[in-house]
Formats: structure tokens, sequence, C-alpha cells
């Protein structure tokens, strides 16, 4: 990574997903409570799973509540966004203490899912999808 992996004593990861970018600061000797985009963690992720994603890199290393969570988020919808803030979080992790990283490898946290809507196609009207083909 070329950036700097501590800025102003705070450990930092950027998360993508599809169009969606998180840049996370975690501060150590935090008491857990998070910051997203300037509002709180609930009233920016209102549903559960969506929070539950979020969490998954501390479950995986045992580091709940551990770090206060400062997030900038944009891009992409309310879900790749959770998914990205999950990736910062999780580069951060490890920028943390580079002895996480197996656990947050093997729960697959550490990999950028690749995966980007496909553009449309001159012809068709969708990426894939053809116009109806009628022989007669």
């Amino acid at each position: 990574m070329a950036r700097p992996k501590v800025i102003d004593g705070r450990f930092y990861g950027t998360g993508k997903r599809k169009t969606a970018v998180a840049r996370v600061f975690l501060s150590e000797n935090g008491s857990g409570q998070y910051k997203v985009n300037g509002r709180t963690f609930e009233d920016y992720f209102p549903r559960d799973v969506l929070r539950m994603i979020i969490e998954q890199p501390f479950d995986a290393t045992a580091k709940r509540g551990a770090f206060d969570v400062e997030v900038t988020v944009q891009g992409g919808g309310v879900a790749s966004q959770a998914e990205a803030v999950r990736h910062g979080i999780s580069r951060a992790l490890v920028a943390f203490e580079d002895s996480l990283k197996p656990d947050l490898k093997r729960a697959g946290l550490l990999t950028r899912d690749a995966r980007e809507k496909e553009r449309k196609k001159p012809g068709q009207p969708g990426a894939r999808k053809k116009f109806q083909y009628s022989k007669r």
C-alpha cells in the first residue's frame, strides 16, 4: 500500500466493493463507538444484517469493542458500502497488528471482491441479453 498505514496515531485502511469506497480509521483504546460519515452507526446502517457484516473482522480477531471506528464511505448502495467498510476495517486491523492477518485471511475478509457491473453492449438491450430473434 502506498499510503501510510498510521495517520495521526490512528490505523488506516481503505476498503472497496463495487463502486463503494470506504476510508476507515481505527483509534486504539476506544470504547467501541462507530462514526460513519459523521452519523452514528445505527443511524447510517439501520439494518442488523449490515451491522453484523461490518463487525465480522472484530469477531474473527476477538477485538470487538477495542477500537473507536471512524469511517468516510461514498458510492454504491448500503450493502456494498457495508462490505467496503468491512474490507477497510480488516486492512486497518492488519496495520494495527500484523499477527491478525492469518485469521482475517482465513475468514476471507482481506480479499477484495472484484465483481463489478458489466457494461451494456451496443446492439443489445443489456450486458448479455439479446433482442428477440425471429427467423421468419
